[in-house]
Formats: C-alpha cells, sequence, structure tokens
C-alpha cells in the first residue's frame, strides 16, 4: 500500500482533486432534487433558499396521490402504465435494435448502404415532423388506446440500431465463421456470441430508451383519448402546467419531479460502466 502510494505523481493528484471536486459539483442538481421533494411548505419559499432540507416530510407525495386521488383515475392507473410501457417498449426496442444491428453489420444484401443512409438520415428528424405520420400510422392500424399504441412509435429506434451496428461490427468474423463451422445455426450464433458480446451497447441503448419512453408525453397526448390509458409522464406534465403559478401545488410539483427523475437516475447507475465501455469501443477483450 506505501509502496503504492509513494508511485503517485503530482499531477496524478491534481487529476483526482479536480476530478473529485467536478463530480462534486455535478452532483448538486440531484442532491437538490432529492432535497427539493421532501421540503415542507414553509422551507420551499424560504429567502435565501436552502439547498438542504431542515424538517424533512413526505406530506408532499401523500398531496400528490390525493390529487390524483381525486380526479377519475387513480394515481396508481398512471404509474401502472408507465411500467408496463417502459417495460415491453425496453424489451421490444432491445430485441429488434440487436437483430437489425446484427444483420447490417454482418451480412451482405442488396440494398444494404441504402439502408444505413436511411436510417442515419433518420437521426436528423425531429420528433415532431415525424408526429403527424405516427398519427395517421396509429389510426389506421386501429390501436389508439391500446399499449400497442405507445409501444409501436418507439419501436424503430434509428440510434439504437446505429449503435448496434457501430458496435457488432467490431466482433471478428472470424469468430462466427468458426461458429458456423462447428455447426452453430444463425439464431445460435446471435444469442451465444453476438448478445454476450454487445451486452455494452445493448445497456447503454437501454438508458436512451427507458428515459425516452419514460418521460415521454406524445403518445397520451396525441394517440390515447382515454384517461385510464395515458402514463404517468402525462399525468405529471398536465399536472405541473396547472401550478406553475401556483405557490400552494408546488410541494406536489416537487414530489413529482423527483418521481419521474428517480427511475432514470436508478437505471444510469446500473449501467453506468457498460456505458463507459460501449464509449471506448471495448466490444472484444
Amino acid at each position: 500500500m506505501i509502496r503504492r502510494l509513494r508511485r503517485v505523481t503530482t499531477f496524478q493528484v491534481i487529476l483526482i482533486t479536480v476530478f473529485t471536486v467536478l463530480a462534486a459539483f455535478m452532483s448538486l442538481p440531484i442532491v437538490f432534487i432529492l432535497n427539493h421533494a421532501f421540503k415542507p411548505q414553509n422551507e420551499l419559499f424560504l429567502f435565501p433558499p436552502r439547498f438542504l432540507v431542515q424538517n424533512p416530510t413526505l406530506r408532499n407525495f401523500e398531496s400528490l396521490i390525493l390529487h390524483a386521488s381525486n380526479a377519475t383515475v387513480p394515481f396508481t392507473r398512471y404509474l401502472f402504465n408507465s411500467l408496463i410501457v417502459a417495460g415491453f417498449t425496453l424489451a421490444a426496442v432491445i430485441i429488434v435494435s440487436t437483430m437489425a444491428g446484427y444483420v447490417l453489420a454482418k451480412y451482405q444484401f442488396h440494398f444494404k448502404q441504402l439502408i444505413l443512409a436511411l436510417i442515419t438520415l433518420s437521426l436528423m428528424f425531429a420528433p415532431e415532423t415525424v408526429g403527424i405520420p405516427r398519427y395517421l400510422m396509429i389510426s389506421g392500424l386501429g390501436i389508439n388506446n391500446t399499449y400497442f399504441g405507445h409501444i409501436l412509435p418507439a419501436l424503430a429506434s434509428p440510434i439504437a440500431v446505429f449503435m448496434l451496428v457501430g458496435f457488432i461490427s467490431q466482433i471478428p468474423g472470424e469468430l462466427l465463421e468458426a461458429a458456423k463451422i462447428d455447426g452453430a445455426s444463425h439464431l445460435g450464433i446471435f444469442t451465444k456470441i453476438v448478445l454476450p458480446l454487445a451486452v455494452p451497447a445493448i445497456a447503454t441503448i437501454s438508458i436512451f430508451t427507458f428515459q425516452g419512453v419514460w418521460g415521454d408525453v406524445e403518445t397520451s397526448t396525441l394517440f390515447m383519448q382515454e384517461e385510464t390509458m395515458r402514463t404517468l409522464a402525462f399525468y405529471v406534465n398536465s399536472l405541473l402546467s396547472g401550478l406553475q403559478n401556483s405557490v400552494a401545488g408546488q410541494n406536489v410539483a416537487a414530489a413529482a419531479g423527483l418521481l419521474m427523475f428517480v427511475p432514470n437516475l436508478i437505471i444510469f447507475l446500473l449501467f453506468q460502466r457498460r456505458v463507459l465501455e460501449t464509449m471506448v469501443h471495448s466490444g472484444i477483450k
């Protein structure tokens, strides 16, 4: 231990110190959100404002749940819808994107370059530009007010396919050829070789997909006319829009903000190491 400490140079000490201070500074918004949600009403409007809560309370969350209980749809219904939609969308995007990425990365066929070009081109479009075509498709298929109406718009994820194509391309072709010689089927190669090696990229697209679906209000606004089929993000968004100028409702807004933030934080903390592996393109060790 002493020998290791002696090997640490001055530059390394400075570098560690700078990054520690930077990490502490960047974590301040997270600390504030966590504290803000538990502040009683009188602490929310103190001047100068307090960063840390002095008398934590759960009354903000009680007010949030009671506010929903007074409506026609209970709070738990919105939460259940969000969990169902996020879970099934995440699984569907992973399956479709990994299959598409594997085929585009390791197989040769007609119009392959055209498909890759279209996928790259689709990354340039803002979500608002495809809102009307999506609505016409969902309405034409007759899947309004269904869970599939939530899932289908997110199923085609160009960024997920684009990332997986680049990652799977790094897998040596010789490894796949050896598996074929040993008698492995296409499905066997995909499930036993490609998927395990692509775990870092899958973890990365899982974070992006979950964050996008968990906070999405577009599908609930455009495709869902029944209140029972709308998600928690829609409820929180409609709740906050009505409380922007309401002093009495800021405690509810603080609790709702934390409720939307915590799942994203948990997902990121679970997969952050895999994300770093993806960024440095370490598909094969």
